[in-house]
């Protein structure tokens, strides 16, 4: 139901899903709130399956470390994946992110399988 980038509505929402090698991934909800930032972790995809027939968990961060951690680490690489990452278009449909010109390709999950050195 989410459609970000539509002007006036949702032009400052950001959807990205990462489909690679590992099934199982980070589920993190991240909001600026206009400087009041929230940082969620949950154990499901928001998905009709997950929400409706199954108990699952969303929970905030409140721990200032692991929230650091959250942002500047993991999300961080989630959002430089340009080898496994779509992002949702204000149509409804995934677009896959494309490696620019001369930028290295980086895999966010084979990142978390190292030393996580950004």
């Amino acid at each position: 139901m989410l459609r970000p980038g539509v002007p006036g509505l949702s032009d400052n929402i950001r959807v990205r899903s990462i489909v690679g090698r590992f099934l199982e991934h980070s589920r993190l909800i991240y909001f600026a709130n206009d400087g009041n930032e929230e940082i969620y972790i949950g154990s499901a995809d928001w998905m009709i399956r997950n929400l409706n027939r199954r108990v699952e968990i969303v929970c905030p961060i409140t721990d200032p470390p692991l929230r650091r951690f959250l942002k500047d680490q993991v999300l961080e690489a989630y959002l430089r994946d340009n080898t496994n990452a779509r992002e949702l278009a204000p149509d409804g449909f995934y677009k896959r992110v494309i490696c620019g010109a001369g930028e290295e390709p980086f895999d966010s999950q084979m990142y978390f399988e190292g030393d996580m050195s950004l």
